[in-house]
């Protein structure tokens, strides 16, 4: 897979590296589990896979964001498990969100025993996404190559938030998932003001890269289409 992802970092113009993250039964044993201590929530371990480490982490890494927890059908210990109750209450107070989209939050079938994170290239468990931050030209390309491989999502429209909600729509309905970025991702990780994500089922990877080879060959046709018609227009008042 590394040169196939290093080729569609380059016709993205990726800023940091596509990654691969498992909803895993058990612990992985070709990787270590996370050592950078607390989080605020789930979404910092996608900044570290992006920045190229490869880890797993269990359920009590998922703690400190309540509403990621459920989002990965993670259960909160005892003495914690009315910070979902709270942390949505006070979500719907503020009329950040309102009751219906906090019911409407997708989440995981089950809990899964680890949750895995690595560069995308990496062969050390099987992926359920990818995940990737892109900027508004690439996500142009990345939904019509999805759209030519039978993944395009139609339907399922993008999700606001939270954006960790995009890793169970894309595994859920083995198609791509946008997702904005929401407030507290904004926070939390690294993406950039110009980038959104995409989330593709990651049995399909294969399929989606040969189409968005597909769609570059003609992309790149039709650009230099349009600057030659431009430039009948140059200088004109």
């Amino acid at each position: 897979m590394d040169e196939r992802v290093t080729r569609v970092r380059e016709i993205l113009g990726l800023r940091r590296l596509p990654i691969k993250i498992g909803f895993l039964d058990k612990l992985p044993a070709a990787l270590p589990r996370w050592v950078g201590g607390p989080v605020a929530a789930g979404c910092v371990f996608w900044d570290a896979a992006m920045d190229g480490k490869s880890f797993y982490t269990i359920a009590a890494d998922h703690w400190n964001c309540a509403v990621g927890s459920h989002v990965h059908q993670i259960r909160l210990p005892a003495d914690r498990a009315g910070e979902l109750k709270d942390t949505l209450g006070f979500m719907i107070e503020t009329r950040y969100v309102d009751a219906a989209e906090a019911a409407a939050i997708p989440t995981l079938e089950r809990e899964p025993g680890a949750v895995a994170y690595a560069p995308a290239s990496s062969d050390a468990f099987e992926a359920d996404v990818i995940l990737m931050a892109a900027t508004p030209g690439a996500l142009v390309l990345i939904e019509d190559a999805a759209r030519r491989a039978g993944i395009g999502g139609e339907g399922l429209g993008p999700v606001t938030r939270p954006s960790c909600a995009t890793l169970p729509l894309a595994a859920k309905s083995q198609a791509l998932s946008l997702a904005f970025g929401c407030k507290s991702n904004r926070i939390f990780t690294q993406i950039g003001a110009d980038e959104a994500y995409a989330t593709l089922p990651a049995g399909k990877w294969d399929a989606f890269v040969d189409k968005l080879y597909e769609v570059q060959r003609a992309t790149l046709t039709m650009g230099t289409y349009f600057q030659a018609h431009a430039a009948k227009f140059a200088g004109r008042k």
